[in-house]
């Protein structure tokens, strides 16, 4: 009840009550921040993936701004030389306002990174823009068939017919791309698991079938079982280290990530910065309220 309401409460908060706890958890606010925290992850042999805080914009002028600030991100890190990769939200390109106008600014993106030889995953949002974002992802995989990759959600019921439906984008010279993760956004149970067992068994038959079928996966949890049970799964179907890798949030589990790496997996790290903080923070902490006791807690023994 105490975590619900501080969650309620939050977005009312001095902005710098709630960066006490938002900073254990986003790189900082500018594109240096991002690069220095992305450096010192590399030094720990770390592989990263940045990530421009920002998702839902009412304004296609905002979609514009975005794109020429991922240019400027994709510029930056590969003349820093940093270890790692892009992620982006469609919506933060106007997914819902205009498809087309999104397609044709994640394209460009998707172009600089290639440009580089490097990559794109596109992430996956709530319901409502699962379908779009599964068509948006299979005409950039047309055309860049090395350079992008896709999310899907393990709490989703429809999750591994949706892996399944882009299969015939696979093949051994240049397999498919998938981070799997539980799933962040509030869905009805006629779409959803809610069972903390039911989403956990369902995200470890996904991962099953996507080794089988001989898929690149990024297996993004902070969940023990999960990975000790991803573990038997690597042994089980004889993956080789290059086709996956663990991936988790900047800031979380640092020590459950440190026995991964530790074990010889290859370990990324997402890597959120910008000016929209705020909001991030705010939304993940109404999806995760039991993260209101880390805030009490940086306010009076970090602050």
């Amino acid at each position: 009840m105490f975590n619900k309401l501080i969650a309620s409460l939050l977005p009312y908060f001095p902005k710098k009550f709630v960066w006490l706890f938002s900073k254990r958890y986003i790189a900082g606010q500018t594109i240096q921040d991002a690069v220095r925290e992305s450096r010192k992850l590399n030094n720990e042999g770390i592989m990263i993936t940045v990530d421009l805080l920002g998702e839902f914009i009412t304004k296609l002028e905002q979609a514009e701004e975005n794109k020429n600030e991922y240019i400027d991100i994709i510029e930056t890190f590969e003349r820093e030389n940093i270890d790692g990769n892009y992620s982006l939200k469609p919506t933060m390109f106007g997914l819902l306002i205009d498809e087309e106008i999104c397609y044709n600014k994640i394209r460009e993106i998707v172009a600089k990174s290639a440009e580089y030889n490097n990559f794109v995953r596109v992430d996956m949002e709530d319901s409502q823009c699962v379908d779009k974002e599964i068509k948006l992802f299979r005409k950039l995989k047309d055309e860049f068939p090395e350079n992008v990759g896709l999310v899907f959600q393990a709490y989703l019921k429809r999750t591994l017919d949706d892996i399944k439906g882009l299969e015939d984008l696979n093949s051994a010279s240049n397999p498919l791309n998938y981070r799997l993760c539980k799933g962040i956004y509030v869905e009805p149970a006629e779409i959803a698991y809610k069972k903390y067992h039911k989403i956990n068994d369902h995200f470890l038959t996904d991962i099953g079938y996507i080794f089988e079928k001989k898929m690149y996966l990024g297996i993004a949890t902070h969940d023990k079982p999960l990975v000790e049970g991803t573990y038997m799964l690597i042994e089980k179907h004889k993956v080789p280290g290059e086709m996956y890798e663990f991936q988790m949030l900047y800031g979380v589990t640092p020590e459950l990530r440190k026995s991964i790496v530790k074990k010889g997996h290859r370990m990324r790290v997402y890597v959120p910065f910008g000016s929209q903080w705020f909001a991030y923070s705010t939304r993940r902490l109404k999806e995760n309220p039991k993260m209101a006791s880390l805030i009490i807690k940086a306010l009076f023994f970090r602050g």
